[in-house]
Formats: C-alpha cells, sequence, structure tokens
C-alpha cells in the first residue's frame, strides 16, 4: 500500500453511467481540496450542502457535497463525499480535477484499510464490508452484516482473552520457576483447554455451512435416465434450461444453474442418468454425477413412479448429506402419494410432476428448511472467509499440542510456544497481528472506491 498520509480520491459507485454517481476523498487536505473548487466556503460536518463544482473557471456540476470530520467518518480521517450526475465525463473531470491539484488515486480497499489502521474496525470486521458488498441473497447479506457489526469479532476477542490469561499464568511460573511455585491450576487450565478446542472446533465445522451460503448451497439432482431430472431442473427454476427427451441419456455432463429460494442461494446441479452402459461418453458423465453427489450438500434422487418402483429402496446414498427422494411422475401413479412428506431413516420423500408443477413449492421449501436447520446451532457465527478457517485450524492444532503437552509433562516454557502459536494465528484474523503481504492480500481484492 502507498504512504498513508497522502489525501486520496476515487468513485465509489460502479464504473459507467448513472443518475448519480458518488466521489470520496479521504485525508487530512481533503476539505480544504474540495473547497477550493466550490462555490461556497463553510462545509459544515455532517450536513449535505447543495453547491457547484468548478474548475478552470467554469462549472462541471451542480453536486452535493457532504464533510465527515475526523475522527467521525469511515476511515477515522477527514472524508468528502461528492454526489454528482453520473456522467462518465463529469466522474473523470472531477476526479483528474483532484489528480491536477495533488491528491493521489485510492489504491483498491484502500479507504477500508485506513479505517482499519485508525481503529474504526478490526480485520475480519474490514474483510466482512467486501462481503456485504458482494452478496447477491438475503442470508449472505445478513451474515455479512452481522459480521461486520462485530458478532465474530466479538466471539473471537473473547476466545483470545481466555487465552491471553491462560498464557498470563503460565508466563507468571516460568518468571518464578526457581521457586518451583505453581501458579495455575492444572485441572481449570485443562477444562479451560477443553473448552478453547471446543469453540475453535465449532467455528471450523461453521466453514462449510458459512463458505455455502456465501457463494451457494450445493445440490445435486441424480437418478436414473428418463426419470425427469432435467424437468425437475425447469420446473424448479421456472425456465427451459436443460435439455429434455423421450431419449434416455439426453444429459451427459452436469448443467448448473442458481436459484434463490426464502433468501438463500442454491447451485442446483443435473446429472446424466445413473446405470449400466458401455458408451464411454455416458460413462464419463455418470463419474461426474457421482462426483457431483459426494461434494453436494444435498443429493435429490429423482424415481420415476410410473414404473411400479420400490420406494424404499436406495440407489444413491450418502451419509453426511442430506437426502431428498423426489418421487416423481405422480399424476401418473396416485398412489404414490402415501409417501408423501413421508421420513424413513433420515430419507425424506416428496411427490411430485415435473412437467405438470405438482410438489414443485413443497420441493423447494424442503431445501430452504434443511439449510436453515443446518445454521441454527452457529447462529450468526459462521466462518465465510477461508483465511480466517486456515487461521483457526492452526489455532485448533496449536491448542492441541498444549494439551498433549500437558498430559506429557513437557515443561512450563515448551508450552508457551505453542499457546503463542495460537495467539498468533488467531491474531492475524483480527488484526492484533498482521504483516504487508496479509493486508495486500485482504484489501486487494476491494473495489477501488471502497
Amino acid at each position: 500500500m502507498s504512504h498513508s498520509s497522502d489525501t486520496i480520491v476515487a468513485i465509489s459507485t460502479p464504473a459507467g453511467v448513472g443518475g448519480v454517481a458518488l466521489l470520496r476523498v479521504s485525508g487530512a487536505d481533503s476539505l480544504a481540496c474540495v473547497l477550493a473548487h466550490l462555490n461556497v466556503d463553510v462545509l459544515l460536518p455532517r450536513h449535505a450542502t447543495y453547491c457547484h463544482f468548478e474548475t478552470y473557471g467554469s462549472v462541471v456540476d451542480d453536486v452535493v457535497a457532504t464533510f465527515f470530520q475526523s475522527p467521525s467518518s469511515y476511515t477515522g480521517e477527514d472524508v468528502v463525499e461528492l454526489a454528482c450526475h453520473g456522467s462518465v465525463y463529469v466522474q473523470q473531470t472531477l476526479v483528474q480535477t483532484f489528480l491536477n491539484d495533488g491528491l493521489r488515486m485510492a489504491e483498491p480497499g484502500e479507504f477500508t484499510l485506513r479505517a482499519f489502521k485508525n481503529g474504526k474496525m478490526n480485520l475480519s470486521q474490514a474483510e466482512s464490508v467486501a462481503d456485504v458488498i458482494d452478496a447477491t441473497t438475503r442470508s449472505a447479506h445478513e451474515l455479512a452484516m452481522s459480521q461486520m457489526r462485530g458478532g465474530y469479532a466479538k466471539r473471537l476477542s473473547e476466545l483470545r482473552k481466555q487465552m491471553v490469561d491462560m498464557a498470563a499464568l503460565i508466563e507468571l511460573e516460568l518468571d518464578f520457576s526457581q521457586e518451583d511455585v505453581e501458579f495455575a491450576d492444572r485441572g481449570r487450565l485443562q477444562t479451560t483447554l477443553d473448552q478453547l478446542s471446543k469453540e475453535v472446533s465449532h467455528l471450523c465445522n461453521s466453514f462449510q455451512m458459512g463458505n455455502a451460503i456465501k457463494e451457494g448451497v450445493p445440490i445435486v439432482i441424480v437418478g436414473s435416465p428418463n426419470v425427469g431430472k432435467s424437468s425437475l431442473l425447469n420446473a424448479l427454476l421456472d425456465e427451459e434450461r436443460a435439455i429434455v427427451s423421450d431419449v434416455p441419456g439426453t444429459t451427459r455432463d452436469t448443467v448448473e444453474a442458481l436459484l434463490i429460494v426464502d433468501g438463500i442461494k442454491f447451485r442446483i446441479i443435473d446429472t446424466a442418468g445413473i446405470h449400466q452402459t458401455a458408451d464411454t461418453v455416458e460413462l464419463m458423465g455418470i463419474d461426474r454425477a457421482r462426483r457431483a453427489a459426494q461434494q453436494a450438500r444435498i443429493v435429490v434422487e429423482v424415481e420415476d413412479v410410473s414404473l411400479g418402483l420400490d420406494y424404499t429402496a436406495h440407489s444413491v446414498h450418502h451419509d453426511d448429506k442430506k437426502h431428498i427422494r423426489v418421487l416423481n411422475k405422480c399424476d401418473l401413479d396416485k398412489s404414490a402419494y402415501k409417501f408423501d412428506g413421508a421420513q424413513i431413516g433420515d430419507t425424506l420423500f416428496i411427490c411430485t410432476s415435473a412437467t405438470q408443477g405438482m410438489g414443485i413449492e413443497p420441493l423447494k421449501q424442503t431445501i430452504a428448511s434443511m439449510v436453515r436447520a443446518d445454521v441454527q446451532p452457529y447462529g450468526n457465527v459462521l466462518i465465510t472467509n477461508s483465511r480466517h478457517y486456515e487461521a483457526l485450524l492452526r489455532v485448533g492444532d496449536a491448542l492441541t499440542h498444549v494439551k498433549q503437552g500437558m498430559d506429557d509433562g513437557v515443561p512450563t516454557d515448551l508450552l508457551m510456544v505453542d499457546l503463542r502459536d495460537a495467539l498468533y494465528h488467531l491474531g492475524t484474523i483480527t488484526g492484533e497481528v498482521t504483516s504487508n503481504e496479509i493486508l495486500s492480500s485482504v484489501f486487494s481484492r476491494f473495489c477501488v472506491g471502497k
């Protein structure tokens, strides 16, 4: 990142033409630089002022200027925001005017980086800003907002405090090692370690669910050829996304589409029919179907009830997945309805007719409720960031080493090595421990105006 004392400028709204664009200036010289081009002498803090923006003696645009005085601003510095018309020419002219005055173009994420450095938010909160911007569904937005407001950071702060308290007791023993004094009760330390390890493990386990909500919960549709898998995909999407034909083996590759149900994003994957075949291309499609089922969170197995199958039999099953058995073409065999909504083992049965649109809405609500049930144990504290996940795994490993060392009677100074390691990796999430490499990685994915 460039010098943080510079006054920076950037357009904060998306590139292109629009009704309104927002230009943001941050730094010690921001107010003076902006006032030099306005037809007013004063901008009151937190007041929107309608005025003209002038350059080289001519009016460029009518703007609304809002001044946020340090430290009560997004970055913690003096910030001025100019709302102008969304003309590309106007935007470029305003930016170029400030660059000619000696301001610098902001780098990606630099406004949020300054907010972090000025104590307006910790690193995990800063990263969640990008997640709020990128959120495309209600569930992803709610999760990102919870993290940005500090729910996740508070949980990590509590973990860190417990580790620091434990480290302080052990360090105290090191200071009095010659007197052979034991300040920390080993039983209490073991209990605290168990609680810490359990909490870290809980957070790590939430990553799969949190990442799925952020990127889309994967659902795979499997079954034999011609049972209506592609018709079901089309019915769920309410559009002709996949080719439907009476010819077996029409779908030979995976077909993926996005579906949003009750604010939750799903990645629905239609697959090739699973059956015995010598066709090389079909075998490749079947192999992809099986791999997709292994990677999915919910497996939807489709059966053609008009063939009089044994509804309680399983052809595809994964113990670690949610499993729905869709009894399709139930308009051709009404007796299938005796299984509608039944739960046999861990498999839920739902009757549908993809071509008639019957049972589609209950199926949508079922997959949404399954995800909500999976989220419930974690509340709003779910890991969605792979960097955080990797760091927490290392925290967990370090705590395991501390516990093992205590069981084995390892000297106190060696226990501290692993405990410091745990604190280090936890600190890389919240920002107590930072490096230019970490900061560059985090903020490089932000847009320039944020």
